[in-house]
């Protein structure tokens, strides 16, 4: 996960690249460093290695320049720094033409001497890191061409440090033991450091959530099916602009919510919107994109029975009866349930509150198309039979309880506690247009 830098000597070189190393630790603990076991050792026995990562290969001669190389060629080292010497260039271990074709292979900086030494350190040094969480089952393209489009073109400008999500693992879980090694070393203090979240809505909001009060900015590079925090936010969707809005650096602080403990980015559904989603399976999303959706919420609206909700808004307490309830932090205008004050601000310190309490099927279908003219124009709604309103925090209970459906994640809860948490998230966006 660091930014791994390789150092090799030839026999006759080790003293002086250790020297080296020595006149360079303070930069050098903001690196994970790899080396062959003679010069791993030699580092060891030179160092105090409390702030330092140190991978270990095996010897040179046993194939240590080898396994080097194939980690070159993966994509996990940043640059290699190799003392050489110019009389056994071509004769000595570690393998020069070895490691020399890897480099050249994968495009990465070798330094051959302590004055290109320097200048590589430096120059990686000041560049921004980014550690970018990959959901490779995200969406319908080819991962792999994907993840090849995005380095190509972050990486002249940015290291992009790559951690696949797992089956079993959480994003959230993930990027938290990212946001550790940031502060661990000190990146965000100077400015170097960004996340990104590379996926559907499910993965960027669980990689948000992590970074809710850290500062450290996000970039998105949507690669779901609905895309909805980025359209909220007006970050593109197609792959190139998405990485180029990032390489651009325009922050834009938002916005984040807590329903109970768990962190909501987007908006939250109770009723309709919970039955929606949870109708929308994988393989339907997959055969028709956004129009599951759609096609579930024509079942859902048929199926849709209403219900009572106490809703507890700045110390007054109120009854309705409602078949759908939305909560919003952000959200594109595709999320017509989130559409009752015409659009959703995602950074006025308030959460968008859209309350339906259509009785029947017919005044159901007219509710949805007022939003969704709401959208359109950005205008409040007017009807009797929707409420909207902006609050920082509300409490709702449900009786009989309720699917309750949070950044596309289905829960139970009851009651449910929302509340806005001000300027939470830095987010990697487009600058705002008058």
């Amino acid at each position: 996960m660091p930014s791994t830098l390789a150092i090799l000597a030839h026999p006759t070189q080790v003293t002086f690249v250790l020297d080296w190393l020595s006149k360079h630790e303070g930069v050098l603990t903001h690196f994970q460093i790899m080396a062959p076991a003679e010069m791993a050792q030699g580092i060891e026995q030179g160092w105090d290695l409390k702030n330092i990562e140190l991978i270990a290969l095996r010897e040179s001669g046993q194939g240590g320049d080898i396994e080097l190389a194939s980690h070159i060629i993966a994509g996990d080292v940043a640059g290699v720094i190799f003392f050489t010497d110019p009389e056994a260039i071509a004769t000595a271990f570690p393998s020069f033409s070895l490691v020399l074709r890897a480099c050249q292979i994968q495009g990465i900086p070798a330094a051959l001497n302590d004055v290109s030494a320097t200048l590589l350190l430096r120059g990686i040094a000041e560049s921004q890191i980014a550690y970018l969480i990959f959901n490779p089952v995200a969406g319908q393209g080819n991962p792999n061409a994907d993840l090849a489009l995005i380095k190509e073109v972050l990486e002249p400008q940015i290291l992009v440090n790559v951690i696949m999500t797992k089956p079993d693992t959480d994003p959230a879980e993930q990027a938290r033991e990212v946001i550790e090694h940031i502060h661990s070393k000190n990146e965000h203090d100077m400015g170097r450091s960004l996340i990104i979240a590379s996926g559907g809505d499910g993965t960027v909001s669980a990689v948000a959530g992590a970074t809710i009060g850290t500062g450290i900015p996000l970039g998105v590079i949507p690669r779901g099916t609905a895309n909805a925090f980025s359209v909220g936010l007006g970050i593109p969707t197609n792959l190139r602009a998405a990485c180029e809005t990032i390489l651009a650096g325009n922050t834009h602080v938002i916005d984040a919510a807590r329903c109970n403990d768990m962190p909501m980015i987007l908006l939250a559904g109770v009723g309709f919107e919970a039955g929606m989603v949870d109708g929308a399976s994988r393989q339907l999303k997959n055969e028709l994109g956004n129009l599951a959706y759609v096609l579930s919420g024509v079942r859902q609206l048929a199926a849709a029975e209403p219900f009572e909700a106490t809703l507890e808004i700045e110390g007054e307490v109120s009854t309705v009866t409602t078949n759908a309830i939305t909560i919003a932090n952000v959200a594109p205008p595709t999320s017509v349930l989130a559409q009752g004050m015409g659009e959703v601000i995602p950074d006025d310190g308030l959460l968008e509150v859209t309350i339906a309490t259509s009785t029947t099927r017919l005044q159901g279908i007219n509710a949805l198309a007022s939003l969704m003219a709401a959208a359109a124009w950005g205008n409040p709604t007017q009807r009797d039979d929707i409420t909207c309103l902006r609050t920082n925090r509300i409490k709702v209970t449900t009786d009989p309880p309720q699917k309750l459906v949070i950044d596309g994640e289905i829960l139970e809860a009851n009651p449910m506690v929302f509340e806005c948490l001000p300027g939470a998230l830095t987010v990697l966006a487009p600058l705002k247009t008058l």
